[in-house]
């Protein structure tokens, strides 16, 4: 009896909420298109947190004749460690490895990594299965599509694969069975119509668009599968408007039925060739349905042109406004520090600007000089030093120096913390009022200041005392106003219902109150539901929060407020 060919395809994700998309589309490339029937190919999903042992052991039980591996900057590290345990044990284990980190640097990679043996560089469904029948002595490693290889003293490389058709769908049982509720992806298109200068999507040829029908079923399939998230990982998904269109009504007609309530499908796209009609339609999408992600990259129409980023700025803007207006979608947006011709004071002015659109998050990202990309392919053209290490995250620019990134990288930290978290918003919307000072100016000096108490480890309490300690000696602050919006935000975010020791005043008047919110017949607590209670000093008021239901796009439970007169 003919032994089968054990084929292992295998991907290291950067968190366990994630699921990968990659190794399964590569297994269904393997059962659509190997010719060689003796094969038996499976998915291995491990994560960069977990040691590296563990999972290389899960392959070696299987002992692949053939290992693919997905490689990407979050784990191309683990990757050449998990691959050296690998070979130890199974010499003669044939490693092949693709995804966007290896694509475009494949003879370094085969320089540097004499344990690699091949690189699919591009598109990877028939490639992949190309490769395993050339090891089962079907075709020849040569005519595989993008294959990178040595030949004897040569490295053979080859340009990207590019297919010209829809690839098979990775949504079979197997993927089904091993998601457990985690974040699933949906794939409608391939490439970008766009061509930035830091992103790799323009390089995989022309969009193509993949039967809608066929990304409506899938949807549905994703949708019920027990995930909270569905993320389309199309790169500019509203490239194609009425595509774009046709799938915002399909979501629209099946949220709380075919779709589940609760399910949340995140698109990411170009704010500014946004129409009135998809603002129409985005109008009535029900509420915690869909995430928009919308990139800014910069408000320097200087920057967007060296880095070839086509933007209406004035549109981009209106749009923006109008779809945070809309308050029924989570409208993330993003920045990044690091791009040709921003120095400090022009990131300054986008920051104040993407801050004052009021999404939901505002991201401060920093440029990754990726292999393949523009900048990537000639770094000194656009002015930036970067770090050799992955994720090869700019050190310096010709316009920021190294202090300056580590205000930004400080200002980062407090805005994740303050305003991403939904924790602080309240209070941040006093401190703004208050204190009279931009946006950019409050996260970095508070930043810098967070930085030096040390926030690497901090828990929520301590961190909330040094936002209290920090701007209660701010000029312009009242104390107890201050006071009463963290307590406002604590209570109205955090279903514990406690207040961290530093918000705390011991008051006789507490029970009295919660006494007189039992006994009323509007504000009586239902069984079995858990109360925040708290006095506010600046209002003769009290507040109390039932945790029951939040909201889904600011994460907000509802907090009601009584008059400490009324309770008198």
């Amino acid at each position: 009896m003919t032994k089968k060919t054990q084929v292992v395809i295998a991907t290291l994700n950067s968190k366990y909420i994630h699921s990968a998309l990659a190794p399964w589309c590569l297994l269904a490339g393997i059962r659509q298109y190997c010719q060689c029937t003796m094969v038996s190919a499976s998915v291995i999903e491990g994560t960069i947190n977990e040691p590296v042992e563990n999972v290389a052991q899960r392959i070696i039980d299987h002992k692949p004749q053939v290992l693919g591996l997905c490689c990407y900057i979050w784990n191309i590290t683990k990757i050449h460690k998990l691959i050296a345990i690998i070979k130890q044990a199974l010499p003669n284990t044939v490693i092949a490895v693709g995804g966007p980190e290896v694509s475009y640097n494949a003879k370094a990679v085969l320089s540097k990594n004499i344990m690699i043996d091949y690189v699919l560089s591009g598109e990877g469904e028939l490639p992949f299965a190309q490769l395993v029948d050339a090891v089962n002595g079907i075709g020849e490693i040569s005519q595989v599509g993008g294959i990178c290889y040595r030949n004897d003293s040569d490295i053979v490389v080859s340009p990207p694969y590019v297919s010209n058709y829809d690839p098979p769908t990775p949504y079979c049982e197997d993927y089904f069975k091993s998601l457990n509720g985690r974040i699933t992806y949906l794939e409608g298109s391939r490439g970008c119509p766009y061509s930035c200068a830091f992103c790799l999507s323009g390089r995989c040829g022309n969009v193509r668009y993949y039967d809608i029908e066929r990304t409506k079923r899938e949807l549905l399939l994703l949708c019920n599968s027990g995930t909270q998230t569905v993320k389309f990982v199309d790169r500019t998904f509203n490239g194609n408007k009425k595509r774009a269109k046709e799938l915002y009504q399909f979501i629209i007609d099946n949220y709380g039925g075919n779709i589940p309530e609760g399910v949340c499908i995140h698109f990411e796209i170009a704010g500014d060739i946004l129409d009135s009609e998809s603002l129409d339609i985005l109008s009535r999408v029900p509420r915690g349905a869909i995430q928009l992600e919308i990139g800014l990259q910069s408000f320097n129409p200087y920057t967007l042109d060296a880095i070839n980023r086509k933007t209406n700025v004035d549109k981009l803007t209106k749009n923006i406004k109008a779809l945070v207006a809309m308050g029924n979608m989570h409208i993330h947006i993003d920045l990044i520090a690091g791009l040709p011709l921003e120095d400090l004071q022009s990131f300054e002015n986008s920051f104040n600007t993407a801050y004052g659109l009021q999404p939901n998050m505002l991201q401060l990202g920093f440029l990754k000089v990726l292999y393949g990309s523009a900048i990537g392919e000639n770094p000194p053209q656009y002015g930036c030093s970067y770090s050799i290490i992955p994720p090869y995250e700019v050190t310096k620019t010709a316009w920021l120096t190294h202090n300056d990134l580590v205000l930004l990288q400080n200002t980062e930290d407090a805005l994740e913390r303050l305003y991403n978290s939904g924790r602080f918003r309240k209070t941040l919307e006093y401190l703004l009022t208050a204190t009279k000072e931009a946006p950019f100016m409050l996260f970095s000096q508070f930043g810098k200041y967070a930085a030096r108490q040390g926030t690497v480890r901090v828990s929520l309490n301590d961190y909330t005392a040094f936002v209290y300690h920090y701007f209660s000696n701010k000029v312009g602050i009242d104390k107890a106003v201050l006071r009463d919006a963290m307590v406002w935000d604590r209570l109205s975010t955090n279903a514990s219902g406690k207040l961290p020791q530093v918000l705390q005043i011991k008051d006789d008047k507490y029970r009295q109150i919660k006494q007189y919110l039992q006994n009323g017949s509007t504000t009586k607590q239902g069984r079995g539901v858990k109360r925040g209670i708290a006095i506010l000093y600046s209002k003769p008021v009290a507040i109390y929060v039932d945790y029951i239901s939040k909201n889904p796009i600011t994460g907000e439970y509802k907090v009601n407020a009584v008059s400490l007169e009324v309770i008198e």
